[in-house]
This record gives C-alpha cells, sequence and structure tokens, in this order.
C-alpha cells in the first residue's frame, strides 16, 4: 500500500524522501525484498537530490542504488549495522560485492573509471586488493548534496571566490556582455572557452558575472597562479571543478593578472567543463575553440553616468567634482562604486571624492615609481616672469580639463592629445625638479619620479611591458610623471644599422604614442634639449626653459635659502650672489655651511659659506675665482 501523499517544504520532503529509501535498501538487507520496503510518494516542489543528481550524471538504477548505499552507511546507523552483518566485517562498509549480491539490475561496469561513480568521484574505492571487495565511500560533496545541502567543495574554498553580479555596468561593457550572451546562445555545445582582456580587470570580472547570471550559473574566480602545474594536480583540479559545474551550476573566471597564462594554466583552462572566463591583459592563441572581446575601463561618458548613478541624490551636492574626477582619474564602475559608498555625507564631497580616488590608486604606482612628497610653493622658486607665468598656465590647464574637455565639449572631438606632456630644459640645479613639486603642491596631485634605469631593459619588449605599467597607473591615479634626464629615454632616433638600433627605434616610437595619448601631467626634464627627438618634442604641449639664475636671481635664492630658525652672523647677499652657481649649488653651499657652523658650536657665517662653496666647486672640478668671493672674508 502506498503512504500518503504529503506535499511539504523542500528540504524536510528531501530529508524523508532519503529516509525512504534508505528504508527500502534496509529491507534489502534484512533479506525482506523491495516489496514491502516501497518508498512513499513524496510531494517535492522540485526533484530530490538523488533524483537530480541520478539524472545529471546519467546514473543507471544500479549506480543510483549504489551511491545510496554508500551514502546510508554514513547517514543511518541501522542501516551500517545491517551492511556490516551482511559483508561479515567488523567495520561498518559497503563493498562492490555486497553491492553486486544484494541490489537489483546489477552490472560490473558501474565501477569502471568510464562510468559516473568513479569518473566523476561520486564514490571513493578503497582498493583492498579485489575490486568486490574494496569498500566504497561516498564523497563528502556529494554526500552533502544528497542530504539537501548544496555548497562549494570544501577542497575549492581556499581557491576559488565567488563573484557577485554589479548592480551596475558601464554601458559600453553592458553592450559587451549582450554580444556574448547572443553568441552563446546561437551556439551548441561545448560552450567555447572566452577570452577577456583588456586594462579593466574588475570590468571583466564584471561582465563575466552578468553572463554567467543571464545563463543561470553563478560565477566563482581563481587565481592563475594558484593553478597546480602537474598533470595529475590539473587532472585532479578540474574533475572537482567539472562536478561543482553539474551541482551548482557554476562558471569559471581565471584570473591571470598582467601575465599571460602558462602552458599549464591553459590546459587546465581547456579541460574545465562548462562556462570558462580567462581574464587577460593581452590575448593569447589557444589549441581549442575560444572567443575573444576586449574590456577597456569605461569611456569618460559612461563613468560620468556612473557617477551620477553611485552618488544619487549626493550628485548635486558633488557640483562639477564628478566631472574633475572624469577628467583627472580613470576608474571601473567597481571602483566607482566602492568610492562612492564610502564617502558617506561628507561635507566637502569634491574634496572627499578626489582624495578617496587618489588614494585608491596611490598603491599601484607605488611599486614602479618613487613618490615624491611636495615640500615647495611658489614662492620657493625664483625664475624670469615669463617661466613663472607659463607654469601657472600649466597649472591652469590642469585645474580646469574637466570644465574644458568635459563639460564643455573638446573631449568628444578626438580623444587624442588630451594630456599635458611639458618639457622642462635647463642645467642641473636651476629648479625643474622643485618646479614640478609646486605644479604637485599646488594641484594636489601626487608627483612619481621615474626611475629610467629601472625601466629600459636590454631584453625586447620589457621596456615597452614596463612603460606601459607606468602610463596606464599613471592615468588611472591623476598622478603626475617626472621624467629625470628625459633625454636618456626620449632621445633621438638612430639610423637603422641592426637589431639593437631597431628595437630601440620602436621603444621610441611606442613612448611617442603614450605620450601622445595619456592624458595626465607628464613633467619631462633635460639638461641635453638639442638631443631630443623632434617627433617627440613636436608632442609637446609646452617647453619651459629654465636658465642658469643672473645675479639678482642668484641673491633672490640666497635670501631665500636660509631657514628662519638658522643662526646667522653678517652674511652679505650681494656678495654671496657673485658666485656662479645655480639654485640647486646655492642650497647644497648652505646646508654644508649650515654643518660647519653646527659642528664649531657658532652662528653661520661667510666664512662656513666659503668652507662650503670651495668644497661645492670641487665636485664640479671647476675652481672659483678670486672675484666671485673677494669679501667673503676679512684677512
Amino acid at each position: 500500500m502506498n503512504a500518503p501523499e504529503r506535499a511539504l517544504d523542500w528540504i524536510d520532503a528531501n530529508q524523508q524522501s532519503l529516509a525512504a529509501e534508505f528504508a527500502r535498501l534496509k529491507g534489502l538487507l534484512a533479506g525482506e525484498g523491495a516489496r514491502g520496503h516501497e518508498a512513499p510518494r513524496i510531494l517535492l516542489t522540485a526533484p530530490s537530490a538523488i533524483d537530480l543528481l541520478a539524472e545529471r550524471f546519467g546514473l543507471t538504477a544500479f549506480e543510483r542504488d549504489v551511491l545510496l548505499l554508500a551514502a546510508g552507511a554514513e547517514m543511518d546507523a541501522e542501516l551500517a549495522s545491517l551492511a556490516m552483518a551482511a559483508s561479515g566485517t567488523p567495520r561498518a562498509a559497503v563493498s562492490f560485492g555486497l553491492a553486486l549480491a544484494l541490489l537489483p539490475d546489477a552490472h560490473w561496469s558501474a565501477l569502471t573509471t568510464a562510468r559516473p561513480l568513479r569518473r566523476w568521484r561520486l564514490v571513493e574505492v578503497d582498493d583492498d586488493g579485489s575490486l568486490a571487495k574494496a569498500r566504497l565511500r561516498i564523497d563528502e560533496r556529494v554526500l552533502h548534496y544528497l542530504a539537501g545541502i548544496n555548497i562549494l567543495d570544501a577542497r575549492l574554498l581556499c581557491l576559488v571566490q565567488r563573484v557577485p553580479e554589479a548592480p551596475a555596468m558601464a554601458a559600453s561593457q553592458a553592450a559587451t556582455a549582450d554580444a556574448i550572451e547572443a553568441m552563446l546562445a546561437a551556439i551548441e555545445r561545448p560552450v567555447p572557452l572566452l577570452q577577456l582582456w583588456g586594462d579593466d580587470p574588475h570590468g571583466q570580472r564584471d561582465v563575466a558575472a552578468r553572463v554567467a547570471a543571464r545563463g543561470g550559473m553563478g560565477l566563482q574566480a581563481i587565481a592563475a597562479a594558484d593553478i597546480p602545474a602537474t598533470p595529475h594536480e590539473i587532472d585532479a583540479l578540474a574533475t572537482l571543478w567539472e562536478r561543482e559545474v553539474v551541482l551548482l551550476d557554476a562558471a569559471l573566471l581565471i584570473d591571470c593578472g598582467d601575465a599571460p597564462p602558462s602552458a599549464h594554466v591553459q590546459r587546465f583552462a581547456e579541460r574545465a567543463g562548462g562556462l570558462v572566463v580567462l581574464a587577460l591583459r593581452e590575448p593569447v592563441p589557444l589549441d581549442g575553440d575560444d572567443r575573444r572581446y576586449r574590456i577597456d575601463k569605461p569611456s569618460r561618458a559612461d563613468q560620468r553616468l556612473l557617477w551620477q548613478q553611485a552618488l544619487g541624490a549626493q550628485a548635486g551636492a558633488a557640483g562639477t567634482a564628478p566631472d574633475d574626477v572624469v577628467a583627472e582619474f580613470r576608474l571601473s564602475a567597481r571602483d566607482v562604486r566602492r568610492i562612492a559608498a564610502r564617502l558617506g555625507a561628507d561635507a566637502d564631497l569634491a574634496g572627499a571624492l578626489r582624495r578617496d580616488c587618489r588614494d585608491r590608486e596611490r598603491m599601484r604606482l607605488e611599486g614602479l615609481a618613487q613618490r615624491i612628497e611636495p615640500s615647495y610653493r611658489w614662492d620657493d622658486l625664483v625664475l624670469p616672469a615669463p617661466q613663472m607665468q607659463m607654469l601657472r598656465d600649466i597649472a591652469s590647464q590642469v585645474r580646469h580639463r574637466g570644465l574644458v574637455y568635459e563639460r564643455w565639449g573638446f573631449a568628444a572631438q578626438s580623444r587624442r592629445g588630451l594630456g599635458l606632456a611639458i618639457l622642462f630644459a635647463g642645467d642641473s640645479g636651476t629648479g625643474k625638479t622643485m618646479a614640478a613639486e609646486v605644479l604637485a603642491s599646488e594641484l594636489q596631485l601626487d608627483l612619481f619620479r621615474i626611475d629610467l634605469a629601472s625601466v629600459v631593459s636590454k631584453y625586447i619588449g620589457e621596456t615597452e611591458k614596463n612603460l606601459a605599467r607606468i602610463f596606464d597607473a599613471a592615468e588611472d591615479s591623476g598622478a603626475i610623471l617626472l621624467f629625470d634626464e628625459a633625454d636618456a629615454l626620449f632621445g633621438k632616433r638612430s639610423e637603422v644599422k641592426d637589431s639593437h638600433d631597431r628595437y630601440a627605434n620602436i621603444e621610441v616610437s611606442y613612448l611617442l604614442q603614450r605620450m601622445e595619448a595619456y592624458r595626465g601631467l607628464a613633467v619631462l626634464t633635460t639638461n641635453q634639449k638639442a638631443a631630443l627627438d623632434s617627433a617627440f618634442q613636436r608632442r609637446l604641449r609646452m617647453v619651459v626653459s629654465f636658465p642658469f639664475p643672473d645675479l639678482q636671481e642668484r641673491q633672490q635664492i640666497w635670501r631665500r635659502v636660509f631657514p628662519p630658525a638658522l643662526p646667522t652672523a653678517g652674511l652679505d647677499h650681494a656678495k654671496l650672489a657673485r658666485l656662479h652657481m645655480s639654485g640647486g649649488q646655492i642650497r647644497n653651499i648652505a646646508i654644508s655651511a649650515a654643518f660647519h657652523a653646527a659642528e664649531a658650536g657658532e652662528a653661520l657665517s661667510m666664512a662656513h659659506l666659503l668652507k662650503a662653496a670651495h668644497g661645492e666647486a670641487a665636485k664640479r672640478e671647476r675652481p672659483i675665482s678670486d672675484s666671485e668671493t673677494r669679501g667673503w672674508v676679512t684677512p
């Protein structure tokens, strides 16, 4: 007689259905036959876990019962005792021989590696020498699934991370997600490997998560560095993941970072089942079928809409800050959301917005260049009036680029040439680096000095990669880039005589292209302007010449170089100005003289400065003439 039908919550119904299956198996173990132990009909809102699993993995009725028998030995004490008695072993165990003897429609092939039980590692076989006597253990992940608990395999928890669907996306990236969805809907299985490449790793995740969600899947991400390298480990991980594709309806994103995927990562990507996405900087050729989509950071128009959506009611209080931020920073949609969420009810929303953006991106550049903390202001600069005006014009262009490019529409006309590439040309010590610090201080921007020795590489293609990382990070952060001694990097292209010349010219061409496209402020310094490539000079917005200071300018520098707290005695700035030294050299002399005075326990005097001046001249290997220091010290 059939048990009464009951409509239950799925979890409760699944538990009762499983208990009924165990009762049927216990009847078989007790020798009562199957007729008296029919499972009651339970009305479930969805198929039971065992039925769903059997359907998805293609289990035969015998394989289904083998799995239930192994599960019952773990979950039902009475069934475990009956199995122990039936097998004649002193421990609770289910052997394949017991299953063959007990269950209807038995077939030996159920335990071959080609069949689902072992192909998908639904059960593990403890080999005791005889397959018939081997103990069958249900996999823990599968056991939880049968109990109605569908969670990620514990062995994958430390490797993968869930990627939620983004609440908002850039319009261009949403369009890419739509295109991928349409492509997947139009093709037959198997699903091709997707390569999402470009400069927006967050955008790659957002696109992949949306595509997965629309396909009824959840997205998990794994770092390429965490994928094992040996073939055995690759196959084991791929099998575990393929099982999750079936059990969890999951898709996988492999985060390759800036490096191209290694051979073992590619093997895993092609071996893993379901929807697999490679997120990388540049696309790579693969042996199997793949589709490639470029995902770059949102356009300025997209970023403006993202800020408006993220700020909501606060957008009005932000004033023109979003336009300024769009002009200054290149942020992903996810970064925009995070920064906007952290702002809260900050009274100075515009200022807080820029600070958060700058702090968010600063760390990326600090690993590539040296950050300089600006310590100079306009009053510290001593330059002729035309040069001072040019510097103020530079600051004005940076300050108002959001208004001019975005709100007034110049950026819509052309995306090229929106940056400021400025050359500071002059002898060493004439104030080039100081001027860069003044601009950074005035504009409240980070200043990073590029170490050319760490950028230029003897290996083909490495210089371009190093420069790409610097320019990309700088564009995202809005920082000022300071290339000291730019002639070493932007020098004239040579006549091609061998492969080294050809690759050197390729590097220069790449630099020129990046400089023209760079929309931030790049300050380049040189004391050999004539050595610079002419094509490069044409791409410069301004060239500021830093002349050697004349007599009056040197006198101003001497007056400003001594801190107010420094004790001095009998200084004559007019006489000091006769010394033919640059501003940087004057500062060196002042500091050295201060140490001489400190050692003598005296106030700083002309005598200390004379001693320091001779020391500075010795470094230059140019002796000081008597006329330059006449009258400094009374005989």
